[in-house]
């Protein structure tokens, strides 16, 4: 019972406001050009669900707000940033000292719950959450600069709450908004005017199953396609034009497995792009050219969920771990990088190190990361062998961290923000407070402009954390 009790209530996480004027029920996705072959759920529109579930009617809804775009540079595109390494930009200096009270809170919204968190442009914030009023997915656009409502999206579909419900974060590209979610319903939207382009529901297209606590993959954006991983009969991963919605290529799926709640990393070895994804029996690499499969291994794979995406280095090796006492490996890839080998270099007993929701940051050849087992903060070299714990006093639960300008932002739980050196010497702690009410905290941090948005299941707060 007590094994029981420790999955139910801790949550794959990883992987936005009401708008006031009506502009009206979206057009676009009823025009004739808009609509296409009319594939059940295609443009997300009438009833959406799952097999077995009940299922919400009605039709997508665009709604305006008053809040405009703030005049701020920066941007954090996607999950993990830019980069895919969660590693935020130092620029402006950030404060290594806050006053007892915290950093300043710039505004607050109140979310549906969740764990979702924004990605950042041209001054809008972008968050795929869920109103569970009126069973909706609802993509958000609000205001950098206060929080206040520029537009809103949203589809009919039914979530059932099971520890919240919202896990995903956005990506931008150019002038487009790509969201997955809870369901597996993937939409592209205009930035500026929330204007849908296209759609796809995964469940539907590609047999994908929703992995249970629902999809926490967060969708890729690369070379101007959406990489997304449906896993299903036909296709484990799947390239799409982002301008036009067309599928640019499939990658075969032989030994069937199922989407996990890992998302999609981009990789270069050898003179090859190539995208690495953990299902549900292995993990394997894809040409980023054609989607065919470079190499594959059985030797990594978690039975109850498999949370933390892959993390790559630039010579060929990646990192895995997990929670549910999974531990933790590091793959090595070896020979061209066209038809690369794939060893494991070693493994890691949960004891050592394990991670059940969020993924490890590679900074400056060391990882760093919230191990399973105490829930320290830890800091790892590439041989696997720790360098230092952050101890007893330190615990940190399954909270999402970063690092920016040489210092690790961890948030606990309950809301408790620590700042702490990013440096393998040893664990120096900087500064604490608590920034939010909680309960679970879980969502992964945003950095643009030295403005950090943090979110709890359900608010979220953008703080400033900018040297004085």
């Amino acid at each position: 019972m007590d094994r029981l009790k420790h999955i139910t209530l801790v949550v794959p996480v990883v992987a936005a406001l009401v708008g006031v004027g009506v502009i009206a029920f979206w057009v676009a996705s009823v025009s004739v050009e808009d609509v296409e072959a009319r594939v059940p759920g295609l443009d997300l529109r009438g009833t959406v669900g799952s097999a077995g579930d009940l299922v919400a009617s009605g039709e997508p809804e665009l709604l305006a707000g008053d809040g405009k775009p703030a005049d701020i540079p920066g941007s954090w595109p996607w999950f993990r940033g830019a980069r895919w390494d969660n590693i935020g930009e130092s620029t402006p200096p950030l404060a290594r000292q806050w006053p007892a009270e915290g950093p300043r809170k710039l505004w607050s919204v109140d979310l549906g719950e969740g764990f979702a968190s924004p990605a950042v442009q041209n001054g809008r914030v972008f968050l795929l959450d869920y109103d569970r009023a009126r069973r909706r997915d609802v993509l958000r656009c609000l205001s950098l600069a206060d929080g206040k409502t520029i537009w809103s999206y949203s589809y009919p579909v039914v979530v059932k709450r099971s520890h919240g419900m919202s896990r995903t974060v956005p990506a931008l590209w150019e002038k487009l908004v790509l969201t997955l979610g809870p369901k597996c319903h993937v939409l592209c939207v205009d930035s500026a005017t929330g204007a849908r382009r296209w759609a796809i529901d995964l469940v539907e297209q590609y047999g994908a199953k929703v992995p249970e606590w629902y999809a926490g993959q967060c969708p890729l954006i690369d070379r101007g396609r959406a990489i997304l991983a449906p896993a299903g009969p036909d296709a484990l991963v799947i390239a799409v034009d982002m301008a036009t919605g067309q599928v640019v290529w499939k990658t075969p799926n032989p030994l069937g497995w199922k989407m996990t709640h890992a998302s999609v990393m981009p990789m270069d070895y050898g003179g090859k792009r190539s995208y690495v994804y953990c299902g549900t029996g292995g993990v394997a690499g894809v040409s980023a050219d054609d989607g065919r499969i470079l190499w594959s291994t059985t030797d990594w794979k978690i039975t109850i969920a498999t949370v933390p995406s892959p993390v790559c280095t630039s010579d060929g090796r990646i990192f895995l771990c997990g929670g549910y006492n999974a531990g933790a490996v590091m793959l090595q890839l070896s020979g061209p990088g066209d038809r690369p080998t794939v060893q494991t270099a070693f493994r890691l007993k949960a004891s050592q190190f394990g991670a059940t929701q969020h993924t490890p940051i590679l900074y400056r050849d060391h990882l760093y990361g919230i191990r399973e087992k105490d829930r320290e903060l830890v800091c790892l070299d590439l041989a696997g062998q720790q360098r230092w714990h952050s101890g007893s006093e330190h615990r940190f639960g399954s909270g999402p961290f970063m690092i920016a300008d040489g210092m690790i932002f961890a948030l606990d739980d309950d809301g408790v923000l620590t700042l702490a050196e990013a440096k393998p010497a040893g664990y120096t702690q900087l500064a604490q407070a608590k920034v939010l009410e909680g309960p679970d905290a879980w969502g992964p941090l945003t950095l643009v402009a030295g403005r950090l948005l943090v979110r709890d299941l359900n608010k979220m707060t953008c703080l400033d954390v900018r040297k004085p």
